[in-house]
């Protein structure tokens, strides 16, 4: 480890059915995953499918793996069988073929989650299966060798690169391999273990494929605690802490099995006080739920996840600063650059990202903010790729999207608002019950009508609205009762006709 890498350390936190790990970057929390037992998440678990629906106009397919809402599959995500009869994906640069040439209703077919449900729509899947270990991703349907591109080093990469390739030809086995990042620095016999395994791994994911029954699992991904070994642990990881003693062995065997060099990290948490009370790790997960977060200065941001695109704003608040206008507002820009990849990795924001820096005259200013917002995702482990500022001054970027974000882990849609984040006022609910009273007035006829509806209304009705109130009482010619109902929302109400 270099002396000015960051110095990271995890944190693994155990309860009944649920499973939380916390990454942290200096003692400064950067990511949360949250795994429970009755809902797990899918992404890399193998199914056994059957094709319900191919829609030509889509060119794509819907496939029933047995989960809730069948599964959609796209034809970029189905290999094609060439002369050789090895499976290749569909290069990107090739036009895609029709997926009625690839793919028919009732075939049964073996496919791998890529992204989790979300929202309304089901798991994203593809054909094109892949199996990570410590160091290599195997593709048994693929071919060559890939290497990470967080690996910087071009003679790193050059070595691995013939390393991989040296193995797969001494192994004489179909199949591809991506290095990893992890493998940065690894052995050829650390490889060739890596390999070995994945081997074994398939030759069981195929026997139970040809067994396994249609719209069943064929392969889970490892539970929480094991996968963060796997795929979380770096070089600047220095310690994982775990707060339940069966958990801890777990992870000590597996880690002597298969990852001996991070075994001595792994440490069992006895303290009274809980682990995510460390360095404020609970604190920072409810801030993370919150629209609004503010930045040191006075400044903040303000968070808003929508089914298209996420949109960050980004406000001077209470930063006066102490030069100029433009002096000020550049120190909260670069501020909030941090801040933002920040919490795009806790918050797990996926999909389209729309950052709306505040404007700078200066274009020194707009390209330093840039880089120092480049440079702090560098570190993200999601795939993301960020445009150039556009001519209306936004920052447009994308982040890789696989699993729920903390925010639809944690959280539900609000029952009073369904999502909308607002209720009717009272007043307004007060002109909705005149319309309706008038409404009932013209199609039935009655004695009196009842008003039910919430307290805050009710006063209303008695104080601003009172003249109106009597004014639609002299319309319709008839008595309005008025009764609170403590369990009704706000824009809640009835109209009772006696």
């Amino acid at each position: 480890m270099t002396e000015d890498s960051s110095k990271e350390e995890i944190l693994v936190n155990i309860t009944p059915r649920e499973v939380r790990a916390a990454l942290l970057e200096n003692g400064v929390l950067q990511e949360v995953y949250v795994e429970r037992a009755a809902r797990r998440g899918l992404v890399s678990n193998i199914y056994k499918g059957k094709v319900s629906r191919v829609l030509p106009g889509m060119q794509a397919a819907f496939v029933d793996v047995g989960l809730s809402r069948t599964a959609f599959l796209h034809v970029s995500g189905i290999t094609q069988r060439n002369n050789g009869g090895t499976e290749n994906r569909v290069a990107e640069s090739q036009p895609l073929p029709e997926i009625r040439d690839l793919i028919r209703e009732g075939e049964e077919v073996i496919v791998q989650v890529l992204k989790d449900p979300l929202g309304t729509k089901g798991a994203r899947l593809t054909t094109f299966i892949t199996l990570p270990s410590r160091f290599l991703v195997l593709l048994p349907n693929g071919s060559g060798v890939g290497v990470s591109s967080r690996i910087d080093d071009e003679a790193e990469r050059e070595r691995l690169r013939e390393l991989a390739t040296d193995l797969l030809d001494d192994d004489e086995a179909e199949g591809g391999v991506i290095v990893r990042t992890a493998a940065d620095g690894a052995s050829r016999e650390a490889l060739r273990a890596d390999l070995k395994f994945l081997r074994k791994l398939w030759s069981v994911v195929q026997v139970e494929c040809r067994k396994g029954k249609v719209k069943s699992l064929i392969h889970e991904d490892l539970p929480l605690p094991v996968r963060l070994l796997r795929d979380l642990v770096t070089s600047d990881v220095e310690r994982i802490l775990v707060d339940s003693s069966a958990d801890f062995h777990k992870m000590k065997a597996f880690a002597a099995s298969f990852l001996p060099e991070i075994e001595p990290m792994i440490e069992l948490y006895t303290r009274r006080r809980p682990i995510f009370d460390l360095h404020g790790t609970e604190d920072e997960i409810r801030k993370a739920l919150d629209r609004s977060f503010p930045l040191k200065s006075g400044g903040y941001l303000i968070f808003d996840q929508t089914e298209a695109m996420t949109t960050v704003d980004v406000n001077t608040g209470g930063y006066v600063g102490h030069r100029n206008l433009e002096e000020t507002i550049f120190r909260t820009n670069l501020e909030a650059a941090v801040a933002i990849a920040r919490q795009l990795r806790l918050r797990n924001l996926g999909g389209i990202i729309i950052i709306d820096f505040i404007d700078m005259e200066e274009a020194g200013h707009r390209q330093r903010v840039m880089e120092v917002f480049e440079a702090s995702m560098a570190s993200d482990h999601a795939r993301h790729q960020i445009m150039p500022v556009s001519p209306l001054g936004l920052v447009e970027m994308t982040r890789k999207r696989t699993r729920r974000s903390l925010q639809q882990i944690l959280c539900e849609e609000c029952p009073n608002c369904v999502g909308q984040g607002f209720v009717m006022t009272a007043a307004s609910v007060c002109f909705e019950i005149f319309r309706e009273i008038l409404r009932q007035h013209r199609q039935f006829t009655f004695d009196e009508a009842l008003i039910l509806a919430h307290q805050d209304v009710i006063d209303l009705l008695l104080d601003d609205e009172a003249r109106g109130l009597a004014e639609i009482e002299e319309q319709i010619g008839k008595t309005i009762r008025l009764q609170p109902e403590s369990l009704y929302l706000q824009d809640q109400f009835d109209v009772v006709l006696v």
